[in-house]
């Protein structure tokens, strides 16, 4: 089963991973989406996750594939109707994901009206940095996300940009799912997404939290 490393001697086997869709104004002007009055959530499975050094493999019934870089969390103490003000209490540690999304399939699905997750939840679809523990990052609503492709910069925002915050999105998750110890909580991406193929290298880095590079085979 693959675990959420915190540390080397400390780790969480990975239960659901909660992803919040448009939580950042450029990001939702940039693909012509309207801003939502709630969170949008959706959910990739724990087999969607690859590592430092993995390879993301993109479905053949798919022709655009997007980077999404994203602050993640990893719950370490579970709870139901999370009040917002004990929410960071939750919170073991923090990492950076990189949400890939079937930019194409996820289009086609949308106009239909039926669900995205063969659009996010694919094998591969979540990259997943090791967790720092959340008593090192002294603020984790202040922190760089930016997203390389071969070297060149495609996002550079600021979990400062975030429309819903960290404890209100931990918070509202936690009314609809009860949170576990394992579950990893995604929390939207900043303006400069973009298509990915075959051969890119792609860095995800939060500086002081984590940097995570994977390959598009």
């Amino acid at each position: 089963m693959r675990t959420a490393q915190i540390m080397d001697s400390d780790g969480y086997a990975i239960g659901k991973i909660i992803c919040i869709g448009r939580n950042y104004a450029e990001h939702i002007r940039e693909l012509g989406n309207e801003t939502p009055e709630a969170p949008v959530i959706f959910i990739k499975p724990a087999s969607s996750v690859i590592g430092e050094g993995e390879t993301i493999v993109i479905p053949e019934y798919s022709r655009d594939c997007h980077h999404e870089a994203e602050l993640a969390l990893l719950i370490g103490t579970g709870g139901k109707n999370i009040p917002i003000e004990k929410a960071l209490e939750h919170v073991a540690g923090y990492g950076v994901a990189i949400d890939l999304t079937l930019r194409d399939v996820q289009a086609d699905l949308k106009k239909k009206g039926l669900p995205w997750e063969i659009a996010k939840g694919f094998d591969t679809a979540c990259p997943l940095s090791r967790f720092t523990p959340a008593e090192r990052v002294p603020d984790p609503q202040n922190l760089r996300i930016v997203l390389s492709v071969n070297g060149e910069i495609r996002q550079d925002g600021n979990t400062s940009m975030m429309i819903h915050s960290i404890p209100a999105i931990i918070s509202h998750m936690s009314g609809i799912f009860t949170l576990e110890p394992g579950d990893v909580i995604l929390t939207g991406t900043p303006s400069g997404v973009s298509q990915i193929v075959s051969g890119d290298s792609l860095t995800a880095d939060i500086p002081g939290v984590a940097t995570l590079t994977v390959t598009v085979g």
